[in-house]
């Protein structure tokens, strides 16, 4: 597709002409490509870091690029830093690590079962992690893959008699969110927002002024 020789062409310019100002279209790329851009544009922006090429084209109109422009700003730092430095561009900046996260933080299986069985109050816990979900409470441990299965267990237990239409809402969001974790490899922590980089929007919904109302009180 020409995509080897163009980058060679670049090189072999700077090499001709050491001081030359020169750009880079990299849109033609990241909106003809099937693939997230972020990665991309990080790509490019090294490329262009070391052959001091100033200047790059792009365009967001596809909707996988739709970020591109901020993607550019972040990885320009991060590969100017990197190149100075002279280091790995990693542990510098996670706001270009967006579909899966840099690190997991699971509990040991013997943790989670420990915590079931010691748990005294009435109100939800939710973990997501060994390819399942698990919801814990006082006298409650359930875990499936499938969310709709959890609460299909959570129903058949008399500590469901107290589940309302807000309890039931606020545990599907959460779930939803659990599962969201588990099917990319992201972090999940119970009442907060998934971390998506840069495009990361924290959760300030009124129920988390107001938690208690969300979950089960103590009987």
């Amino acid at each position: 597709m020409g995509f080897t020789e163009s980058l060679q062409r670049y090189a072999r310019t700077r090499r001709m002409f050491p001081d030359a100002e020169m750009m880079m279209g990299i849109g033609n790329l990241t909106e003809l490509t099937d693939v997230d851009s972020a990665g991309v544009n990080f790509i490019l922006l090294a490329i262009c870091q070391e052959l001091s090429i100033r200047s790059v084209l792009t365009t967001q109109v596809i909707n996988w690029a739709r970020t591109s422009v901020r993607e550019c700003d972040l990885a320009r730092r991060m590969v100017h830093y990197s190149v100075r430095h002279q280091t790995p561009p990693k542990r510098l900046d996670e706001s270009l690590v967006m579909l899966r996260d840099a690190k997991l933080r699971p509990y040991s299986p013997a943790a989670i079962v420990d915590l079931a069985e010691n748990i005294r109050d009435n109100n939800y816990r939710i973990f997501a992690q060994d390819e399942k979900i698990h919801l814990l409470a006082a006298g409650v441990h359930v875990s499936d893959a499938d969310p709709f299965a959890v609460f299909q267990q959570l129903m058949r237990l008399p500590q469901s008699d107290n589940v309302d239409a807000g309890h039931a809402f606020y545990l599907g969001f959460e779930m939803a969110k659990a599962m969201t974790a588990l099917t990319l490899g992201k972090q999940y922590e119970q009442d907060q927002a998934l971390n998506w980089g840069h495009l990361t929007r924290p959760e300030q919904h009124h129920r988390l002024e107001r938690k208690s109302r969300h979950r089960r009180e103590p009987s």
